[in-house]
């Protein structure tokens, strides 16, 4: 079984990302911003449809789940108890030659692998960006970009337990930006220094983590498939013990064969009682759990699913990348599930004949309220249909001549290709149909 992605190249996706408005490099004009990017008009719409689509599975269709949505900049005690502060660093060697900068585990050799030179030592990076508070740059005012949105969820705990009344099992889910000096960045948007995170914190009693980290684990895979992502693309892989974070007690990750090869996409940890047990500890706020039933005081056990945003929209770019044949031409489409494609329908005149505006106009209008819609009237209906299988959009209406006599579009779906026509005024309800969602 190949160890990567064979049927895209990471440059195809970057280049499609470009061409159609998915993902642009931060600060372009200025010569750009190492590992930084912009998401552009269809790639924020992905990405926003990407965390609706999540929320709505872990939040909105569950009655254990609670959201929050918390500050990222935080007391930096927290990140003194989280272990952060002491302990969330890298190893990082030097080429003594050309000055480049490495993660010493990304690399095989003890030479630059740009230059061939010589390395340095190891030595530990903390990953953490550091700004100051208030208009003195003093050791007082110091504080951290969050590294992970974790955090926020164990302190606010008692909070959201009383105010919400939830018994155990219950969790807090955030979909929140997070920041990390990496040492080495690349690969497009997979490793970036910002990024966006999509955590959920599942709080349970001592004794049953190890079946509800077994149900998360179970529930995490069938998500993603769930999400339009082929089975044989995904892959769990447990962690082995030494490479075990300092406070998880166990932990999966969820892998997706990119073009670079597998890789991480999400991870789940059982974190035992470390998060809240040491917030307890440094805060000196009692975090922990009366069972009622039980007439029992205790500190809840955390399960962590924790997925990457900009990772699973990566995903979910090139598991949806095809090519095939159209009318004697390659064709170039991307078999999003509709649900999260950027456009849901294409409203396209048959061209720019005046007299095909006004009914054009009124079809759009009559749309838009129902779907994210894109109106195109450039070049030929054959290549304006080609764009929108390039970038996704399930449906086209096309508004034709006979459109005016007859007042009916034409549906065309973009898997197949295949074509119907409807009376505009059984449109909406026809173009419902086609979705599930």
């Amino acid at each position: 079984m190949p160890e990567k992605n064979e049927k895209v190249t990471m440059e195809t996706i970057v280049s499609l990302c470009k061409r159609r408005g998915f993902v642009f490099q931060s600060s372009e004009i200025y010569g750009g911003l190492a590992s930084c990017w912009d998401y552009g008009p269809l790639g924020v719409e992905l990405k926003r449809n990407i965390k609706d689509f999540w929320w709505r599975k872990v939040v909105q269709e569950r009655d254990d789940m609670v959201g929050i949505d918390a500050s990222i900049m935080m007391h930096p005690r927290v990140w003194e108890a989280s272990g952060h502060v002491a302990g969330f660093s890298d190893p990082l060697v030097e080429c003594k030659n050309c000055g480049h900068r490495f993660r010493s585990t990304d690399i095989n050799s003890t030479t630059c692998p740009d230059c061939g030179g010589p390395l340095t030592e190891p030595r530990m990076f903390n990953l953490m960006f550091k700004t100051f508070m208030g208009p003195v740059e003093d050791a007082a005012s110091v504080i951290y970009l969050r590294p992970e949105t974790a955090q926020a969820q164990f302190v606010n705990f008692d909070n959201v337990q009383s105010t919400t009344r939830k018994k155990l099992p219950f969790g807090i889910a955030q979909i929140g930006k997070s920041f990390r000096n990496e040492i080495t960045t690349g690969n497009f948007i997979f490793r970036t220094r910002e990024f966006e995170q999509m955590e959920i914190e599942y709080f349970v009693k001592p004794g049953t983590d190890d079946q509800w980290f077994d149900y998360w684990v179970d529930e995490r895979m069938s998500y993603y498939v769930g999400l339009g992502i082929k089975k044989e693309n995904l892959r769990l892989r447990p962690h082995e013990k030494e490479e075990l974070a300092h406070y998880a007690k166990c932990c999966s990750d969820v892998e997706y064969k990119f073009p670079i090869g597998w890789s991480e996409i999400e991870g789940i940890a059982n974190r035992g009682d470390f998060d809240l047990t040491q917030h307890s500890k440094y805060s000196g706020k009692t975090l922990d759990y009366f069972d009622e039933e039980k007439n029992e005081r205790y500190v809840p056990y955390v399960i962590e699913p924790s997925s990457g945003v900009d990772r699973t929209l990566l995903a979910v770019l090139v598991d949806s990348y095809d090519e095939d044949v159209a009318d004697g031409e390659k064709r170039v489409v991307l078999r999003i599930k509709p649900e999260i494609a950027p456009i849901k329908v294409a409203v396209l005149p048959l061209s720019r004949n005046a007299k095909l505006v006004p009914k054009s106009k009124e079809v759009h209008a009559l749309v838009r309220p129902h779907f994210m819609t894109q109106f195109d009237d450039a070049q030929s209906i054959g290549r304006r249909y080609r764009r929108q299988d390039e970038v996704g959009t399930p449906l086209c209406v096309t508004i034709d001549f006979q459109s005016l006599e007859d007042n009916q579009v034409t549906i065309r779906e973009r898997d197949s290709m295949q074509q119907v026509r409807v009376p505009i005024a059984e449109l909406v309800d026809a173009l419902k149909s086609k979705f599930s969602f």
